[in-house]
């Protein structure tokens, strides 16, 4: 395409917008409706598989070791361990290490458990990470067929129902977006069906004298894709700023470790260019949608 018909193309759709008003202002508040709700559950569903990733990959198999087994029996079980497919980080925690790790845990109450010092119940133990979090089952059933292993732990209840929360929780905010992205389309798409109609008779002579489907789609793709723009901007600023202020204010208040929410910076970045990219996208798209049928002259 030449750049002169190129800048035609642009000047033709700015002038759309404001050929058009009232529509045009239908449509941008539309999109900016709709973004708006997009925006929000895309802050949401970051920040929720920002933390699912990092509970995931705290996830650890602590394999303990029957009181029978040597130290032969012990440095074999690590050897065979460290072979294994899925295991990513092997590490001994002696039967002391644990003891002295379960005063610390208790603090105040340690006291309680000094007996302990004399007579350690607790067993020397491995600490596996997997290189994947799905292989944390399969890693562990393998670990708990070698020779004397006692115990694996893992955490299986919590494992199973993290996994399925994420899952569920992943497909559910993706259906959400699909369906308000949808929704912004076919608002959008009627709205600039509307500018067209008043445009047919227009459209119908430039391609009896031999224009174009792509000749004549242009305009209206830019038009499609200024308005997602537009109704891109207040989103961006709403939702950034409301995730600034709960940075600031409600991060330094909370006290779970795995509650992690992102950093403003790049997550601002990321979060305003997919906004800007779902609105044009859909902006063009829905103009797409609304012109197709009369090009069939």
């Amino acid at each position: 395409m030449k750049l002169k018909t190129l800048r035609r193309h642009f000047r033709e759709g700015g002038k759309n917008l404001f050929r058009n008003g009232w529509m045009t202002f239908a449509s941008v508040a539309a999109v900016t409706t709709t973004l708006l709700l997009v925006g929000v559950f895309l802050a949401l569903m970051l920040n929720l598989n920002h933390m699912a990733d990092g509970l995931e990959k705290d996830v650890e198999i602590k394999a303990l070791i029957d009181v029978s087994a040597d130290e032969t029996d012990i440095e074999d079980i690590g050897s065979d361990i460290k072979q294994m497919n899925g295991a990513k980080s092997v590490g001994f925690l002696s039967k002391k290490d644990s003891l002295e790790k379960l005063f610390d845990d208790m603090g105040k109450d340690s006291d309680t458990w000094e007996m302990f010092k004399q007579d350690n119940p607790l067993s020397h133990a491995y600490v596996v990470k997997p290189n994947k979090p799905e292989q944390t089952e399969s890693l562990a059933k393998d670990i708990n067929k070698l020779d004397h292993i006692k115990k694996v732990n893992y955490g299986q209840d919590f494992i199973h129902e993290l996994f399925t929360f994420n899952d569920y929780a992943r497909n559910i905010g993706l259906v959400l977006i699909a369906a308000l992205v949808f929704t912004a389309v076919f608002l959008i798409s009627n709205t600039i069906k509307l500018t067209i109609m008043a445009r047919s008779n227009e459209i119908g002579i430039m391609k009896l004298v031999g224009a174009t489907n792509g000749f004549i789609r242009w305009p209206f793709f830019i038009e499609g894709a200024l308005h997602g723009l537009l109704g891109s901007i207040i989103p961006i600023a709403v939702v950034l700023t409301g995730y600034s202020y709960l940075e600031n204010t409600i991060s330094d208040q909370i006290t779970y470790s795995f509650v992690d929410i992102l950093p403003f910076d790049p997550f601002a970045w990321q979060l305003s260019i997919i906004i800007l990219l779902i609105g044009m996208v859909i902006g063009v798209w829905g103009s797409g949608m609304s012109i197709r049928k009369f090009l069939k002259v």
